[in-house]
């Protein structure tokens, strides 16, 4: 059947080219439909329970996307006139920015005091500029004093202060992130222009947002090219043949503009992850290629003319290219038990990719080189030649080759669980990323950008004037500022207390919780009323006033101390206060659990791609046992790779719980090839296991080195992203591609040395 339709490909050429060309503009056309997703909710599904309680927490109050800008003047003071002057300047400009509900600063602060038996609500700097020395003293001494304020607003030292606009994002298009992104660069410009003496830093979720974008364009603007480069001169160097790395690259072209197409008539959106996807389609598709090509090359090089030369390619790598398409593909679709959405999107738009790899390298690449000219010196095979040496090393140390490289894998399986489960979505962008250099100033002078959100609700409408409630909250607010991991923590009850002071001339004895649920109130209710518009409390009270939100703002910790921090929140609201409803929500906290559920699910999915690899190599093979023992170096090369990350990095992200899967997939490509080529040499020419060993060296073997050498680049490159998750992901798959060809050639022929009487039945 392989040869028959080896016949009619490479005869028919011009109509396989044709209906090509077809299929990659009815397929590619899908392209237009592709958007950009960049809003990091993306990463949760519809029925996770975290962005479940997060949506609730911003129904009840109010949404916290925002634009954080921290001033950091030389002159080391926030409180000079012209610090001040430009963030009363940037706080009136703030307003302007696209779906800004709230501007918060010192200069619209709603300070409150006393006029005798009234309450005078105002802003912080209403005065200003007019106001002298003494005044501006006046100003810092309430500024770092007010805990409202400091750690959120202003720093301790009054170095840097800070403006937080906040936004209501309609979520209707994907252009609303990159308005807003690119008004607060505008309006930055400008104020750089006006205040060339300070320095403008910002951050905030729209900026995360964005930077999840920037970081992607920023790939595909570099890392692309960089892998196209390196595989043209890689293929140019190893192949020499100009035709055959012409059609690779056309065949890689096609690879991807046909995935990308196929993805967009789906209706699904690139993100992050995704954008990793071409660079992986690329790599895998060039290993397509150079198993045919190099038969293909060694066939004319013995003498065999162009159709003969393909005709024998095609039947002797048709089998074993299919077999690695579908094990990729379900490695790759693996990532579909990912409870991360975009890493299924990533899983599933790679799984295109690696099929219209293989059915353009086994359809179209064959056609390509009938109509190319193609020139070869004819000589000795190199391949038998060249890895001979390698073949009796092993055939010769088989003993030693099998000991050694089972100790070494234990010693380094042994080291798999040094490793720990952590995400921080700040460190998802390296430091040539402008949030996170923008982020690392602000949470080393100002504030983090870590938080937890608390709803603390009580039983009655008004209740959060209760004094029980109200004392509960206090104590909560005392503990947590107690606690090593926090900065800040924004509170009603410091406006309860203010207000109880202003409305007792000031006196700062009476800087406490009213007593009386009545008076509590009526001074609330004087306060709302005296607030301007935009800068009312729904950010921290429910509309009926049964409920309040409780902000936690976090030092940069470890996913696994905030999910500790949580629960230790919570066993202390349960048993020090009288609260009985209440729940946590925030970015922060999303991230934390996210990852340790999506290490779960890629556990189920992991085993579920190794048991139907296992199935089809059975089957591919026709042998069960040889199908049950290639899992044994199919797993190992992920197994010491996890080992070595402990020494390399310790944490392990999203990324790499999705990448056991995804790694899997590709891996026993090396396998399937030795294998095939060692059974062909039992079953057709009847060879000992020793030769049947040399056989496969000689004939796949420099095919696999090469194209593990091009996997093993193009992960590599991928390694350079700016994007962590891209990054660890690019590092981990290259690392496990580099020992799978070291254990397929070193500790693979030693199994099959060894099992003599099974293989000569296969």
């Amino acid at each position: 059947m392989v040869e028959r339709y080896a016949q009619w490909v490479t005869t028919h050429k011009w109509f396989v080219l044709l209906t090509t060309l077809i299929m990659i503009a009815a397929m590619g056309m899908g392209g237009k439909n592709l958007e950009f997703s960049s809003n990091y909710r993306a990463f949760f599904s519809e029925g996770n329970p975290q962005l479940a309680a997060f949506d609730l927490l911003q129904t009840t109050y109010t949404k916290t996307d925002n634009v954080f800008v921290v001033l950091a003047p030389e002159s080391g003071d926030a409180f000079d006139r012209n610090t001040l002057e430009a963030v009363q300047f940037l706080t009136e400009k703030a307003w302007l920015l696209p779906y800004t509900t709230r501007v918060d600063s010192l200069s619209n602060y709603q300070h409150t005091t006393s006029e005798e038996d009234d309450l005078y609500v105002a802003d912080l700097l209403e005065e200003f500029p007019d106001i002298d020395d003494t005044e501006l003293k006046r100003l810092r001494n309430i500024a770092t004093n007010e805990p409202l304020l400091i750690h959120r607003l202003i720093s301790t030292n009054g170095a840097v202060t800070a403006v937080n606009a906040t936004m209501y994002l309609p979520e209707k298009t994907q252009e609303e992130v990159p308005e807003v992104v690119t008004a607060t660069r505008a309006m930055l410009d400008e104020l750089r222009a006006a205040y060339p003496d300070i320095d403008f830093y910002v951050t905030g979720t729209i900026m995360l947002n964005n930077a999840f974008f920037e970081s992607s364009m920023n790939d595909l603007a570099t890392l692309i090219p960089l892998m196209f480069v390196i595989i043209i001169i890689t293929l140019g160097l190893l192949l020499r043949s100009i035709a055959g790395t012409i059609s690779s690259v056309i065949v890689i072209f096609a690879s991807i503009f046909t995935a990308l197409g196929i993805f967009g008539w789906i209706g699904w959106s690139m993100s992050g992850p995704a954008a990793a996807a071409p660079t992986i389609i690329v790599t895998i598709a060039v290993a397509d290629c150079v198993h045919v090509l190099v038969t293909f090359l060694h066939g004319m090089r013995s003498g065999l003319n162009k159709q003969a030369a393909m005709r024998e390619s095609l039947r002797v790598n048709f089998q074993p290219i299919l077999i690695t398409t579908v094990t990729t593909i379900i490695g790759f679709l693996s990532m579909n038990s990912s409870d991360v959405p975009l890493f299924r999107d990533l899983g599933n738009l790679v799984a295109f990719g690696v099929a219209t790899a293989w059915l353009f390298s086994i359809y179209t690449l064959p056609a390509l080189m009938m109509v190319m000219p193609v020139r070869v010196k004819a000589e000795t095979t190199q391949s038998k030649q060249s890895l001979s040496w390698l073949s009796e090393f092993v055939i010769g140390n088989r003993n030693k080759l099998l000991y050694g490289t089972l100790f070494v894998s234990m010693f380094a399986l042994a080291l798999v669980p040094n490793n720990k489960i952590n995400d921080e979505f700040v460190k998802y962008f390296d430091n040539s990323i402008e949030f996170r250099q923008h982020t690392d100033f602000v949470e080393a002078n100002l504030s983090g950008i870590y938080t937890i959100d608390y709803s603390l609700h009580t039983d009655l409408e008004s209740g959060i004037a209760n004094p029980q409630f109200l004392a509960d909250v206090q104590a909560l607010t005392l503990w947590l500022r107690q606690q090593p991991e926090v900065i800040h923590v924004n509170t009603i009850t410091d406006i309860f207390k203010r207000l109880n002071k202003n409305m007792h001339s000031d006196d700062q004895s009476w800087y406490k919780l009213p007593e009386d649920r009545e008076l509590a109130a009526q001074y609330l209710l004087l306060y709302e009323m005296s607030l301007p518009y935009g800068l009312d409390l729904n950010n921290q009270i429910d509309i009926n006033k049964t409920a309040t939100r409780l902000t936690v703002t976090l030092k940069n910790i470890r996913s696994e101390h905030t999910l500790a921090l949580e629960k230790r929140i919570a066993d202390w609201i349960e048993t020090n206060t009288s609260i009985k409803e209440f729940y946590a929500a925030s970015p922060n906290i999303m991230f934390s659990h996210i990852g340790y559920r999506n290490a779960t699910s890629m556990i189920s999915g992991t085993l579920l791609a190794m048991a139907l690899i296992t199935i089809v190599l059975i089957i591919a093979l026709r042998s069960v046992k040889l199908g049950l023992m290639s899992m044994i170096p199919n797993m190992l090369p992920i197994g010491i790779a996890f080992g070595l990350w402990t020494f390399i990095n310790g944490d392990i992200g999203l990324s790499l719980a999705t990448s056991v899967g995804m790694a899997l997939g590709i891996v026993v490509d090396d396998t399937v090839h030795f294998l095939s080529k060692y059974l062909r040499a039992k079953r057709e020419q009847n060879l000992s296991n020793e030769d049947a060993v040399r056989y496969a060296f000689s004939t796949v073997g420099v095919a696999l080195w090469v194209t593990s050498f091009v996997l093993v680049a193009g992960f590599l490159v991928l390694s350079l992203s700016s994007f962590g998750m891209n990054a660890d992901r690019g590092l981990m798959a290259s690392m496990a591609i580099a020992l799978a060809l070291i254990i397929d050639f070193l500790f693979l022929p030693t199994l099959l040395l060894g099992k003599s009487k099974e293989t000569s039945h296969a």
